[in-house]
């Protein structure tokens, strides 16, 4: 993890599943100004959520090499329960237009990005895959996260409430911090 890693994301989840805080907060995206929020997807950032995993540095995608530090189970694991919580916290739903990678951003929502291939790969791979396919594996994650969260708590008494402007559709996006 590193400094234009906090500068770039709201959260990063480290090897050890160790969830840091970037240096804006999430407040930051709802109107963006410059420099002064969290710049993680290109002309994606208002009204989302960066969160990264710090992971696949020195990554190559073809002949694929997972880098030096590859994305672990337990990061994966910690990345889920996150995401989890942001979804339920500000009511975005988990969907292929709502919480994507990198990867998916130009295919899903046609915003031209700059190469960006993460995350296609997860742990039991052998080479990347198509990055809606790896969207989606990670999105039942996400998923099974909230469900088995739902069943240790009591329900909830009130909506959970969203920052002051916050769309009713969030994006929530994430890539492989390097």
């Amino acid at each position: 993890m590193s400094n234009l890693d906090r500068r770039h994301y709201h959260y990063i989840v480290d090897a050890k599943g160790v969830i840091h805080n970037g240096d804006f907060p999430v407040s930051a995206n709802i109107a963006p100004k410059q420099g002064q929020y969290a710049a993680h997807t290109l002309n994606c950032n208002t009204g989302s959520i960066g969160v990264a995993v710090a992971a696949m540095a020195g990554a190559v995608e073809r002949p694929f090499s997972p880098g030096t530090h590859p994305i672990t189970e337990v990061q994966l694991e910690a990345l889920y329960s996150l995401c989890a919580d942001l979804a339920q916290e500000y009511g975005i739903p988990v969907t292929r237009e709502t919480l994507l990678t990198h990867a998916e951003v130009q295919p899903t929502l046609k915003i031209k990005q700059r190469g960006k291939w993460d995350i296609s790969w997860l742990p039991g791979m052998e080479t990347p895959k198509d990055p809606i396919l790896v969207g989606d594996m990670i999105r039942m994650g996400v998923t099974r996260a909230i469900v088995g969260k739902a069943l240790e708590q009591p329900p909830a008494v009130a909506p959970p409430k969203k920052p002051k402007g916050f769309w009713d559709s969030v994006f929530s996006l994430f890539g492989g911090g390097r």
